[in-house]
C-alpha cells in the first residue's frame, strides 16, 4: 500500500520574466476596473516584450504535492486528469524521476493543463492557465480500486463535488486519513454544501482569505474563524497567511508561527502547496515515528509539522517553479537554518 496518493491536477508550466514587467498599485482606479487587490502587473500593449531565458517545469498542486511526499521518504502515488500529448507525457517522466508512481486519466478531448507565469522582479507573479483535462473528471473514469493509501492529499480543482465526494467515501472506507487544500471553486459552494466532505476530513489547509469566506466570518477574528472551522472538520485546521506565518487549530489549541527568513525571493508559485504537503508529511512522520494511536496529534507532532511545513515552503520560493526548492528529509534534517522557529500557543 502506498503511504500517500496526491489527487487533483497537474500541469506544464512556463516561466518567463522581464524588466519590462512593471507592478503597478493603484487601489483607486484599478478596483473600478475589476482588480480587487489595486494592483497589476503590466506590459506595453503592442510590439514585441523582451524576456529572459524561459524555464519549463512542471507544476500543479497535486504534482507538487507528490513531489513533497516523496522527497520526505513515502511511497507515493499521484492521480492525474491528463491530455494524451506531449505535456501529459513530461508530468509522466518528471514524477518518475521523483519515485513517484503516477496513475494517470487520459481525456480523449483536451490538453494537458498548462500555465504561463509571468514573474516580477520580486517574486510576485501573475499566471495565465489553461485547466484542460484536469478541469472535470467524470466519475466513470475514476479507478477506484487504485485508491488506497495510508493518507490522500486532494487538491480538487474544478473536479465536480459529486466526483470528490465519491472519492473521499471510497478512500475512508479504505482506512485512509484525508487532507484536502480545497480551491476557491469549492469555498464558494459554501459549508453548508461542502459539509459532508469536510466532516470527513483529517485536516483541511486554507489561507486566511479563504478561511474567512468560507465561515462568512471576517478575516482579523481569527478566534471566531477557528471554531467554525472545528465544527465543520473533523481534524485540524490550518491557515496560512502568507510572509506572516500560520496559525493551526487542533479544536482545542490555535498554533501560530512566523516563517523562516528567506535567502532571497526568486517565486512564490507553489508556496502553498510547499506549506501543505510538507505539514501533512510531517504529521505523517512524527506519527510514524511515534506509534501514535490514530487521530491522535500532540503539540509535539504539530510543532514538528510546522517546522517542516514552514522549511519547505521558503525553500520553495528561493527557486523559481514549484518543484525545484523543496526540501529531501535529508536537507531539513541536516540543514542548521530549519533547526528553530517560534511557535506560540494558545487555548481556543
Amino acid at each position: 500500500m502506498l503511504d500517500f496518493l496526491s489527487i487533483g491536477t497537474g500541469a506544464r508550466d512556463i516561466f518567463i520574466k522581464s524588466q519590462l514587467f512593471k507592478v503597478i498599485k493603484d487601489p483607486e482606479h484599478l478596483e473600478k476596473l475589476g482588480f480587487v487587490t489595486g494592483e497589476a502587473q503590466c506590459f506595453a500593449f503592442g510590439g514585441k516584450v523582451d524576456i529572459g531565458e524561459p524555464k519549463f517545469c512542471v507544476g500543479g498542486g497535486a504534482a507538487n504535492a507528490a513531489v513533497t511526499f516523496a522527497r520526505q521518504g513515502w511511497q507515493t502515488g499521484a492521480l492525474l486528469r491528463l491530455g494524451e500529448d506531449e505535456n501529459g507525457g513530461s508530468i509522466i517522466n518528471t514524477l518518475k524521476k521523483e519515485k513517484v508512481k503516477t496513475v494517470p486519466i487520459y481525456s480523449k478531448d483536451k490538453g494537458t493543463a498548462f500555465s504561463v507565469v509571468m514573474l516580477s522582479s520580486g517574486g510576485e507573479r501573475t499566471i495565465l492557465t489553461y485547466r484542460g483535462a484536469g478541469e472535470d473528471w467524470p466519475k466513470s473514469e475514476i479507478p477506484f480500486k487504485k485508491l488506497s493509501a495510508r493518507w490522500a492529499y486532494i487538491v480538487p480543482s474544478k473536479i465536480s463535488f459529486q466526483t470528490i465526494s465519491l472519492m473521499v467515501a471510497h478512500l475512508k472506507s479504505q482506512g485512509a486519513k484525508i487532507a484536502m487544500n480545497p480551491s476557491k471553486f469549492y469555498i464558494e459552494m459554501g459549508p453548508k454544501q461542502l459539509k459532508p466532505i469536510l466532516s470527513r476530513l483529517d485536516a483541511v489547509i486554507l489561507n486566511r482569505e479563504e478561511a474567512a469566506l468560507l465561515t462568512g466570518i471576517p478575516y482579523e477574528q481569527e478566534g471566531k474563524i477557528f471554531r467554525r472551522l472545528d465544527e465543520l472538520v473533523d481534524g485540524i485546521a490550518v491557515m496560512t497567511d502568507g510572509p506572516k506565518g500560520i496559525l493551526i487549530s487542533d479544536g482545542e489549541v490555535i498554533y501560530k508561527a512566523g516563517t523562516f527568513k528567506e535567502k532571497r525571493i526568486a517565486d512564490r508559485t507553489g508556496a502553498g502547496d510547499a506549506f501543505g504537503s510538507a505539514f501533512i508529511a510531517g504529521l505523517a512522520g512524527y506519527e510514524n515515528k511515534n506509534k501514535l494511536p490514530n487521530k491522535t496529534f500532540p503539540p509535539q507532532a504539530i510543532e514538528y509539522a510546522i517546522r517542516l511545513a514552514s522549511a519547505n515552503a521558503t525553500s520553495v520560493v528561493e527557486h523559481v517553479g514549484a518543484q525545484e526548492g523543496i526540501l529531501t528529509k535529508s536537507e531539513f534534517e541536516k540543514e542548521r537554518r530549519w533547526k528553530n522557529i517560534k511557535i506560540e500557543s494558545k487555548k481556543l
